[in-house]
C-alpha cells in the first residue's frame, strides 16, 4: 500500500487498513510502495520536526535483502560510502551509520521469510542517519545489487518487533517520546 490517506490513483491505502485512525493523521518518514515496515502515523505535526530537523540524528534501521552474494570487497565499499544520485547532477555520498551481513532474518522480524530466497542473496542490516529519497535502494544498486525487499524495522528506538503486515500498535504520547529520546543507537547488536 500506499503510506498516505488520499491518492489520485487507484492503490491501497493507509485508511484501507482495518483500523479506525483519529482525524488529522499523517505518516512520518513515508515507505514507498515496494517497502514495507515501520511507519509512524500520528495527530500530532510537530513530530516531523522533532525526528527529521532534529539537531541529533535519528537512527532508522532496514532489514535488505539483495540479489546476489554479496562479496567482502563490496561489503566493505558498503561500509566506507557509496556515491548514489540525488537529482540529475548532483551525487551524493551515503555512508550508512552501521551496516552488517544476517545470517537469519527471522532472528530480526520474524515474517522475513521470502520466497525469493531460492535465488542467490544476501540479508543486510543497514542503520542510517538521513533518509535521502530511495537511498537504501540506491546504495545496494550503486553496488550491483538489486534490492529485492526492504522492511524498516526500526526509528530510534521505536522497533518494528514481530508486528504483522497491516497491524497498528498505538503507543501513548510519553512512551513514543521516551523512546525517541535515545538517539544514534543501533537496536539491532
Amino acid at each position: 500500500m500506499v503510506s498516505q490517506f488520499v491518492s489520485s490513483h487507484k492503490v491501497m491505502l493507509l485508511g484501507d487498513m482495518d483500523f479506525n485512525f483519529p482525524e488529522g493523521t499523517h505518516a512520518i518518514g513515508r515507505l514507498d510502495s515496494t517497502s514495507e515496515g515501520l511507519l509512524i502515523l500520528t495527530t500530532d505535526k510537530s513530530v516531523t520536526r522533532k525526528l527529521f530537523h532534529a539537531t541529533e540524528a535519528h537512527t532508522r534501521s532496514y532489514l535488505v535483502m539483495v540479489q546476489h552474494k554479496m562479496t567482502d570487497e563490496t561489503f566493505k565499499h558498503l561500509q566506507q560510502g557509496v556515491l548514489i544520485p540525488i537529482s540529475e547532477k548532483k551525487t551524493y555520498l551515503a555512508k550508512p551509520y552501521a551496516v552488517k551481513i544476517i545470517n537469519d532474518p527471522s532472528a530480526l522480524y520474524k515474517y522475513s521469510t521470502d520466497p525469493r530466497e531460492i535465488y542467490p542473496h544476501t540479508w543486510l542490516l543497514i542503520t542510517l542517519t538521513e533518509g535521502k529519497f530511495r537511498q537504501v535502494r540506491k546504495m545496494v544498486l550503486a553496488l550491483r545489487h538489486r534490492c529485492i525487499r526492504l522492511v524498516r524495522l526500526s526509528i530510534s528506538n521505536i522497533l518494528l518487533d514481530n508486528l504483522a503486515p497491516g497491524k497498528v500498535k498505538e503507543l501513548n504520547e510519553e512512551e513514543f517520546y521516551n523512546l525517541l529520546k535515545h538517539t544514534k543507537k543501533v537496536p539491532f547488536n
